[in-house]
């Protein structure tokens, strides 16, 4: 009997196989969060705003980047996943160093 994985496992997964996907989504929620959190602040000029948006949006992409980075690590030392992507095949790659 095959057992069914939890929602957290599949969104995991999902994660893992679409990493620059996550980050890219990550930058435009936060740059759109930070510009409507800016943008309710009276006071400030609209470049500012622009500014401060994208200084969110930057911190949060790098946070991102540095923890696809330790899972790709974790997964690596781990053992969990395959060394080459699935569209690389090692057979291709062996002679490609030839």
């Amino acid at each position: 009997m095959a057992e069914s994985k939890t929602k957290f496992a599949e969104i995991r997964e999902w994660i893992i196989e679409h990493k620059l996907r996550t980050v890219g989504c990550l930058w435009l929620s936060g740059i759109s969060g930070s510009i409507a959190y800016n943008w309710s602040k009276p006071g400030m000029k609209t470049s500012v705003r622009i500014i401060h948006a994208r200084l969110h949006a930057q911190a949060l992409t790098l946070a991102a980047l540095a923890g696809a980075a330790a899972v790709e690590y974790y997964d690596h030392k781990a053992g969990t996943t395959d060394r080459y992507p699935k569209f690389l095949k090692p057979d291709k790659i062996s002679q490609n160093k030839n």
